[in-house]
């Protein structure tokens, strides 16, 4: 292989000038390329080999008729770049016979043409390049202090700069197109370009009309043909107060010594900052406040409350207070002494917001309904309280009743103790106060075991009596006393007793055994004269049955005589 001689090289140019060898392919191929970027313009759809060709050739089409040379590339020699022009330090080919062009401008949207020679073929494959450039983040400008309801104002400008092509806008209010009506949405476009540069700068100006439900929504602008899109922004929304409400702002339930705070609502905004109370006979204008409090409210608060603007007075609202109120007054109460015999009178007086309800314990249980006292005995003492409750509200009342009087035995008894050794006597009395217990054996006064409940007292005495004794128990205090005796049995006397009880049963029971045999023996005697005179060999079987139940009855109650 050999190099090419410059006086080939000419010749090669001549012929492929002449259009009876020159063939250009059809069609025209389109390369887009961004802005400011290298440009890799592909020579036969990129399948030419630089190395399998004699002589590669690109060119540019300068307008006018007129091309201009960029580089030239021959089998087995170096690159030639030849251009001279805008283009000197831009264009480079790769192994691929494709142009490198770098630093694309607006200026390079033209036809390039790749000729190649290959043995006696010579083709041209012209390429149609187009610039495209993203323009810079797309941002919202001279953006509006506030919105005011109901009036079309300028929400904002949504800038695209520097772009090829021009920047299509779109603006959105939470994620979804806005369309220009005439009325609430209006959109107004404008582009510029750059003289130098030839890249437009496209300005999209909306202008709406905001509603209440604006307040919180998101406005941003979108270019989809180049995948851009602003953040959002937020825009403050003035309208005036409509509609006010006044909130009552207290614990529950609202009880007297209580606050309770009124507080005046106001859709407004910016919010009203100056109300006017009407309270009960009374007016009170606030400023940079939009509550009044009334402090240790009582049942006379209760009522109807209004608030109004200020500058609008016309516009009101209002509410009712209730003040809930309990009061409980029971009669008698504390300590109460009475006598046994007399009434007492209850009586519970109640002052109420609401329905109420009673309930009575005496002595911490629970009765089924007011106590009555109607001629007091001892057993009506005890602690008596009323519980009164009207929702979550209760109040308490009580008083302590005792009943006063000569002490009265209720019962005397007495019983063997355990080791059958001594007797337990007992003496129950009610009265009150606690009464004074005596026995009296002989005039004496043994040990003793006592308690006193409730105005009952239970009094214990242990004897060992060696005689019958007729023993006294005596209750005493100081409006009376009362006095039972018993009788009580030496053990000698009860074993004597005994003995003589045993005697009486034996002879009774032989005196029952005698009157059955008696008895019986009359009986055989009346049933054989019966059987000669009827002529039957034995008696009825159903009579001789009777007759035996009759002897076990007469044998039972001879045996009770004889216990007796």
């Amino acid at each position: 292989m050999h190099l090419l001689s410059s006086s080939f090289i000419v010749l090669l140019f001549l012929l492929m000038s002449s259009s009876s060898l020159l063939r250009t392919v059809s069609g025209l191929d389109a390369v887009l390329g961004q802005y400011g970027e290298t440009l890799e313009i592909p020579c036969n759809n990129g399948v030419v080999k630089a190395d399998d060709v004699l002589l590669i050739k690109w060119k540019y089409d300068k307008g006018e008729g007129l091309s201009g040379d960029l580089l030239v590339k021959q089998k087995n020699q170096n690159l030639s770049i030849i251009a001279s022009d805008e283009y000197k330090g831009r264009v480079n080919m790769a192994s691929n016979a494709s142009l490198l062009l770098s630093s694309s401008t607006l200026r390079d949207q033209r036809t390039f043409t790749c000729m190649v020679v290959a043995g006696a073929d010579i083709a041209e494959y012209p390429v149609n390049v187009l610039i495209s450039k993203t323009p810079a983040v797309l941002e919202i400008s001279d953006k509006a202090e506030e919105l005011e309801i109901g009036k079309v104002m300028k929400l904002g400008t949504c800038v695209a700069k520097d772009a090829h092509p021009a920047a299509n806008i779109t603006w959105l209010k939470n994620n979804k197109p806005l369309e220009s009506d005439g009325k609430r949405v209006s959109v107004v476009v404008s582009e510029q370009v750059d003289p130098l540069s030839g890249l437009f700068t496209t300005s999209s100006t909306l202008k709406y009309s905001a509603e209440k439900e604006d307040a919180d929504a998101e406005f941003s602008c979108t270019s989809e043909s180049v995948g851009q899109r602003s953040s959002a922004v937020t825009f403050t929304i003035t309208y005036s107060t409509e509609n006010i409400v006044l909130e009552v702002l207290s614990q529950d339930p609202l009880v007297e010594g209580d606050n309770v705070t009124l507080k005046c609502v106001a859709d407004g905004n910016p919010a009203p900052t100056s109300f006017t109370f009407h309270l009960k006979g009374e007016t009170v204008k606030v400023e940079n406040t939009d509550t009044f409090t009334i402090i240790n409210v009582s049942r006379e608060t209760s009522g109807e409350y209004r608030c109004s603007l200020i500058n609008k007075p016309e516009l009101q609202a209002s509410e009712n207070v209730l003040v809930h109120y309990l009061d409980v007054t029971l009669n008698p109460s504390g300590s109460v002494v009475k006598k046994a015999g007399e009434d007492v009178n209850v009586s519970l007086l109640i002052e109420a917001s609401g329905e109420t309800v009673v309930s009575w314990t005496k002595d911490k249980i629970k009765l089924d309904k007011e106590p009555e006292f109607t001629a007091l005995t001892f057993s009506h003492s005890g602690l008596y309280e009323s519980k009164v409750t009207m929702g979550q509200l209760s109040r308490d009342a009580s008083f302590q009743l005792r009943v006063q009087g000569a002490p009265v035995i209720t019962q005397l008894s007495k019983q063997r103790g355990e080791d059958g050794q001594h007797k337990v006597l007992t003496c129950e009395a009610e009265g009150f106060p606690e009464p004074a217990v005596s026995w009296s054996i002989n005039g004496s006064s043994p040990e003793e075991q006592s308690s006193f409940i409730d105005g009952k007292i239970s009094h214990r005495l242990t004897v060992v009596p060696s005689v019958n004794l007729t023993v006294f128990c005596t209750v005493v205090n100081q409006f009376g006393s009362d006095s039972k005796s018993i009788t009580v049995s030496s053990y000698q006397s009860e074993d004597k007793g005994q003995m003589k009880m045993a005697v009486g049963v034996v002879v009774g029971l032989l005196l029952a055994t005698m009157v059955v045999a008696l008895i019986y023996g009359l009986y055989v005697k009346k049933s054989k004269q019966g059987s000669w005179k009827t002529g039957e060999e034995n008696g009825s079987s159903e009579e001789e049955k009777k007759l035996e139940e009759k002897l076990e009855e007469k044998v039972e109650e001879s045996s009770q005589k004889a216990e007796v």
